[in-house]
């Protein structure tokens, strides 16, 4: 039987690999099983291993590249480059085989035959048989091209192909795996290109790519061919779906991220230029490039295709999706899938915590971009503008260095085996460098403008992506701690063990703690970090006569309707990405609590907010929000959490009312609660008081009868038990959750709340802080104890030690 050296590309499949590489085979596999399910995929044909290896023997190639090989010493750069130069342009420089030609060509022809084109436009794609394995990605070892069209350039993209197989990347990332050089066979997709030029296209990942959180969707997007966002050029849109909504029918995007997406690649228009790059208009840098059924049903594709290969391998396997969106049909296409190979080989149940601990870093902070993994680094800067610097011996990069480039290409990655940490002026979180990255298990700051001005040369810095979605770049070498725990650490507890969380940006990894849910989600932090603007602002800006104002809100708000849409989708976003890092456990959301002076330094706060002597115990909490002042302010917080809970399918949301005085306080605001279309009850909608003033605690029979549940807020009780302000430091040595007077209002809530057969709680900082204060609330029989997270560890041991002493006392 004659070895077929053309072969259709809805013919392949992943029994196929060894013939057709795994990029090929996993679209063949597609075209045949999930084609039938919706999913598009582009046509196309093969240019076989066959077909490579007989290129390879037409030309008496083997012992040409085998000996260059020879000459590669180890961990020489120089070396590797001289080599894989010297191999690519014996390639380069041969001929294909007649039939060769001869066949690919009638390939060719009937592709476009098929498209009803004369001569269609391709992309031409490197498929290797050790790439896109559920164990090794391969991922951007060998080359791609795109708008290809006529058989002489299409035959000299896939020379290019062949010689891919040897770039200075490709021929390192072997040696790191030990695969030999020779049992690794190319092959070449030729598929049909999807009109991304005048649409959009981006990468998707069936889970969180920093966290490894399984049940998210992580889509990025940005206008045209999709070659800036993988080389990390730009900085590209977001999006997260939620899958569990999603299979339940709800459209559940918890979080949309506009990009900048200054550039996009579009098809050339000069004589031989294949692709060219050109800037983006105000206008589509102001909007999403995908609107939001786009990104649903993509999302729908994406749990397909997981699904798929997750029955194929007979275990979860995530995958790494590219996507194009067709700017003429407006049809969305799928133009790669391969296993994601980062989180899905982990051994699940372990959790490292790097915690910065210098408190005064704030003064040394340098420059800030997007954090990449969750680890904190420190070395000497290497500032490297081209890689080819290293073969010229201008730079010489050590291991433990710290890489701070431009951007960087697979070219880079012998050199990013050696960094202690990454930084880049430009990228996102699906940037090569920030993918190579976490590979690697080494953590890169990407996106932080003009770090390679920034910085100097030899530079003591710290990387720290420990603190959140952004990532930090310290003078000097930052102390941090380690902290390694395995599930199996964890001590176990009869009392439900809860989480406060203030970010949303890191639920998805809090969420690997085996914690209950979450007891205190604050809607502060939210409206601080993602809103920014006052809500009354942004309501009435326009009638106040400040343009600096008003221009400030209509950047910040760009990519939506309103601003009033703005602000409840954005704090429904930042609600809903917590819920569905802990659903179904429930999350309990306070309503937003800042004080006077806070809300003033929110954008536009000074036009609204009046000067209070002691606003610590002035207008805020539950006062606002029946008050005609700030009334309609609140029904955007209640449209949001409805958004939340009825449109995302996130019905584990429950609502905290902080500071609220007296019963009839707490009727009014169940009014104005109901104004913007939340009701206690409705669809199973809970409310829990904090209990943080001495009325509460006093009144707390008749509080009672209108809600589900009390948290006790030990920060302000503690305050206004002791009636000390927690502000002030020159009474700080006074306040002490341990107090027995604030010991003896918490016991005596406890008692009053099992006696109305009623739940308590607490989210306050003191069993966080004190471990003996958490065994205290254990002995007087708390329902559960939200504490952060990283105090989860030590609190879970203290109250499991107490637990086990009770034991022994009743026994």
């Amino acid at each position: 039987m004659v070895s077929p050296i053309i072969m259709p590309l809805h013919k392949a499949g992943i029994k196929d690999i060894e013939l057709v590489g795994g990029k090929n085979a996993s679209l063949g596999e597609m075209l045949q099983h999930l084609t039938p399910l919706g999913v598009r995929i582009p046509q196309g044909f093969i240019i076989t291993v066959h077909g490579y290896n007989k290129f390879i023997r037409f030309n008496k190639l083997e012992v040409l590249i085998g000996d260059q090989l020879a000459t590669i010493i180890p961990d020489n750069i120089a070396s590797l480059q001289a080599a894989g130069a010297a191999i690519r342009q014996m390639i380069h420089r041969s001929p294909f085989p007649p039939e060769m030609i001869d066949q690919i060509s009638d390939a060719y022809d009937e592709l476009s035959e098929l498209y009803k084109e004369l001569c269609t436009d391709v992309a031409v794609r490197s498929s290797a048989t050790a790439e896109d394995l559920p164990d090794a990605s391969f991922a951007g070892q060998q080359d791609t091209y795109l708008n290809v069209r006529g058989i002489d350039q299409l035959l000299t993209s896939i020379k290019h192909c062949f010689a891919s197989l040897f770039t200075d990347r490709a021929i390192s990332y072997r040696k790191g795996f030990g695969y030999d050089h020779f049992k690794i066979g190319l092959s070449v997709c030729i598929q049909k290109m999807v009109r991304s030029d005048v649409g959009s296209s981006g990468v998707s990942f069936s889970l969180d790519t920093e966290s490894g959180f399984k049940d998210a969707i992580v889509i990025n997007g940005a206008y045209g061919l999709g070659e800036l966002i993988v080389q990390g050029t730009l900085s590209p849109d977001e999006f997260i779906v939620f899958k569990p909504s999603l299979q339940q029918g709800f459209p559940a995007i918890i979080e949309k991220k506009l990009g900048t997406k200054e550039k996009k690649m579009i098809y050339g228009e000069e004589p031989g230029e294949r692709v060219a790059i050109v800037n983006t208009t105000s206008k589509e840098r102001a909007r999403f490039c995908l609107p939001d059924h786009q990104v649903l049903l993509l999302a729908t594709w994406v749990m397909e295709i997981e699904k798929y290969y997750s029955a194929v391998h007979q275990r979860w396997c995530p995958m790494d999706v590219e996507w194009a969106l067709d700017g003429f049909t407006h049809e969305l296409f799928v133009v790669q899938a391969r296993p994601e190979t980062i989180h899905s080989r982990r051994r699940p149940g372990n959790y490292t915590e790097y915690r910065l601990t210098d408190s005064d870093r704030s003064s040394k902070v340098l420059a800030q971009g997007i954090a990449v993994g969750d680890k904190a680094a420190s070395g000497r800067v290497r500032i490297l503008h081209s890689i080819h610097q290293q073969e010229l011996h201008t730079v010489v990069f050590n291991p433990g260095d710290v890489l701070v480039t431009d951007i960087t290409d697979p070219d880079w990655e012998p050199i990013m085996k050696k960094a202690a940490a990454i930084i880049t002026n430009k990228g996102g979180r699906t940037c090569h460098a920030a993918i190579v990255a976490r590979e690697l298990g080494v953590p890169a700051i990407v996106g932080c403008g003009h770090i390679t001005t920034t910085l100097q040369e030899d530079q003591l810095i710290t990387a720290s992506c420990a603190e959140g979605e952004t990532g930090w770049v310290y003078d000097g070498a930052i102390a941090f701690e380690v902290t390694r725990h395995e599930t199996d650490d964890f001590a176990p507890t009869e009392t439900p063990i809860l989480l406060n969380v203030a970010s949303p940006d890191r639920a998805f990894r809090f969420a690997a703690l085996p914690s209950k849910g979450v007891g205190l989600a604050r809607e502060e932090f939210i409206i601080n970090n993602y809103i920014k603007v006052h809500p009354l602002a942004l309501l009435h800006h326009r009638e106040l006569g400040d343009e600096g104002l008003s221009k400030s809100i209509a950047t910040i708000t760009q990519g939506y309707a309103s601003e009033e849409e703005f602000f409840v989708e954005k704090l429904a976003q930042g609600i809903g990405k917590i819920a569905a890092a802990f659903y179904p456990h429930r999350v309990l959301v306070r309503f937003s609590d800042f004080k006077s002076n806070e809300y003033y330094n929110l954008l536009g706060g000074s036009h609204f907010e009046p000067e209070e002597e002691n606003p610590m115990i002035g207008w805020r909490g539950a006062s606002r929000y029946y008050s005609p002042q700030y009334k309609e302010a609140f029904l955007l917080e209640c449209q949001a959490v409805k958004l939340a809970r009825e449109k995302m399918g996130l019905k584990n949301i429950a609502v905290m009312i902080p500071f609220c005085r007296t019963v009839k306080e707490l009727l009014q605001v169940y009014e104005a609660m109901a104004a913007g279309g939340l009701e206690r009850g409705k669809d199973g909608l809970e409310v829990v008081l904090m209990a943080e003033l001495p009325s509460n605690i006093i009144m707390a029979r008749e509080f009672a009868r209108h809600i589900d549940g009390f948290s006790i807020g030990s920060n302000d009780l503690t305050q206004l038990v002791l009636g000390l302000d927690r502000d002030s430091s020159l009474v700080a040595h006074i306040y002490d959750e341990r107090n027995e007077a604030v010991k003896s209002m918490i016991a005596m809530l406890i008692q009053t709340a099992r006696e109305a057969n009623i739940k308590v709680g607490i989210c306050g900082q003191g069993p966080s802080d004190f471990p003996d204060f958490a065994q205290f609330l254990v002995e007087m029989g708390i329902d559960s104890i939200s504490v952060t997270p990283d105090s989860y560890y030590k609190t879970a041991k203290a109250i499991h030690h107490i637990e086990q002493a009770m034991k022994v006392m009743t026994a």
